[in-house]
């Protein structure tokens, strides 16, 4: 079973052009993206996938594999569906990695192929993280601040996805309950088949509503297993704005490299 991972790239950010390359304690942001990737466990195939000759190069310059990909991909899950076609549409199972997580660690990455190689049920996937309470409160005090970065998600007792909002659910009506909140990551993975199935998909009103595409397979029927994951100590933040390269890089110094 055939694993391909890709590294949607653009170079034309709104809030941080040529983000990909943006030097993080003296590394691209891609090529860090793409080292957690490719030592993740299931991945049999790693590429950066970009629209950008600039992108292509520093990847190739660190060793990376690039592959170019047409500048009309709207999203990363066309973008990736695009890769997948140039290099030949035989991977069974693409994994999509958002190119500025560049704190995702190779577990977390690699828990979505060994879940979905385990289980030829599971037509698409996306691993979230139990917040704990101090974790939690930041996070709501965030929100509560407009912050509109995060995403949380809710699924049944099968683990599959319920609904993913960039609000704080669920609502905690009655907090004694102790029902956790479950940070989503971004990052999917899908069947080939199901990959080709959401782009040929309309954009949908939760998904317009929210600015999430995985609502787009919510609402047409397409299950998304979530699959539970544990940071294991490690921070998790993204970069979305050059303000976030000094964050980023002082955890990395105070919690060390996640490949070395």
């Amino acid at each position: 079973m055939t694993v391909l991972a890709v590294v949607p790239a653009r170079f034309g950010s709104t809030r941080f052009p040529g983000k990909p390359l943006a030097n993080i304690a003296g590394r691209p942001m891609i090529e860090r993206v793409w080292r957690h990737t490719v030592a993740a466990d299931g991945i049999d195939r790693a590429v950066v996938a970009t629209d950008d000759e600039r992108i292509a190069n520093a990847v190739r310059d660190f060793g990376g594999e690039a592959v170019m990909t047409p500048g009309s991909c709207r999203n990363g899950t066309e973008r990736a569906l695009a890769a997948l076609d140039a290099l030949g549409g035989n991977a069974e199972i693409v994994i999509n990695v958002q190119g500025d997580a560049v704190l995702t660690p190779p577990w977390v990455i690699g828990a979505v192929p060994v879940a979905m190689k385990a289980d030829k049920e599971i037509a698409m996937a996306t691993p979230a993280v139990k917040m704990p309470p101090e974790t939690e409160a930041k996070f709501r005090e965030a929100k509560a601040a407009g912050e509109i970065g995060g995403t949380t998600v809710v699924f049944d007792r099968s683990m599959n996805a319920l609904y993913f909002s960039k609000t704080v659910i669920p609502f905690q009506r009655n907090p004694e309950a102790g029902t956790p909140t479950w940070q989503h990551i971004g990052l999917y993975g899908y069947r080939a088949e199901t990959l080709r199935r959401l782009v040929a998909l309309d954009p949908t009103p939760l998904e317009q509503a929210e600015s999430l595409e995985q609502l787009r397979a919510l609402e047409n029927g397409i299950p998304i297993k979530v699959v539970a994951v544990d940071y294991r100590g490690r921070s998790a933040w993204s970069v979305d704005a050059p303000s976030d390269v000094t964050e980023v890089e002082a955890i990395i110094a105070r919690e060390g490299e996640l490949v070395p």
